[in-house]
């Protein structure tokens, strides 16, 4: 099924299915120097506590998943898997949670506030990915390096880099051309939103930059 994505600034993101369900995934407050538009969901992930919970920013009723697990709504599969927010096994920014979508043959991996490459075992579970939502900025989250090897990892169809810096953000990330240097794909152009079908996997990697929609 077609899902529609789009990006809120940070990690945040919307999924949306026009046939089935609404994903919210990371909600931030507005001490983070941005403020969330009106957001409906059936769903909101939780990847980091603290950081991306601000659960009333977002109107329901919808159903909250944080930390690990496997779960099935309307359709819709989720996975869930623990790993942490920094590079040093959780001692500084504690635990993060990866989220795979699977709408329907389409697979989105949200990576949250990931803080370190992932092992083998990690990789293994997240599976196949078509769509991969990678941190690039940084300031305890992914670097654009560290975002490079990841995106060797798990070798997704397209990546939609997120949580770098653009203006209102209150932290001292690296801006997304960082990331376009290291991936040798500098001068691409953004776009409000991103739909993703089945039928629209290459064997091309693409790398898709969202405007922040703030």
């Amino acid at each position: 099924m077609d899902v529609e994505v789009r990006w809120f600034g940070q990690t945040c993101f919307r999924l949306n299915s026009r046939h089935s369900i609404s994903v919210v995934a990371d909600p931030y407050s507005p001490e983070v120097g941005l403020r969330l538009p009106d957001l409906q969901a059936d769903i909101v992930t939780v990847s980091h506590q603290g950081s991306c919970d601000y659960l009333a920013g977002v109107h329901g009723p919808f159903r909250v998943l944080v930390g690990p697990g496997e779960y099935e709504i309307k359709g819709v599969f989720i996975t869930g898997i623990t790993t942490f927010a920094d590079n040093q096994g959780g001692r500084v920014r504690g635990l993060n949670t990866v989220f795979t979508f699977d709408f329907g043959g389409t697979t989105i991996c949200h990576l949250g506030r990931l803080g370190h490459v992932p092992t083998p075992s990690q990789v293994k579970n997240l599976g196949s990915v078509d769509v991969l939502l990678v941190p690039v900025g940084g300031a305890g989250s992914l670097t654009s390096t560290q975002a490079s090897e990841v995106i060797g990892l798990l070798e997704p169809g397209t990546i939609v880099p997120m949580r770098y810096r653009i203006p209102g953000v209150l932290e001292d990330l690296e801006d997304v051309d960082h990331f376009l240097r290291e991936m040798a794909m500098e001068g691409i152009g953004s776009q409000e939103t991103l739909t993703v079908s089945p039928a629209g996997a290459s064997e091309a990697t693409d790398i898709v930059v969202l405007e922040p929609s703030v």
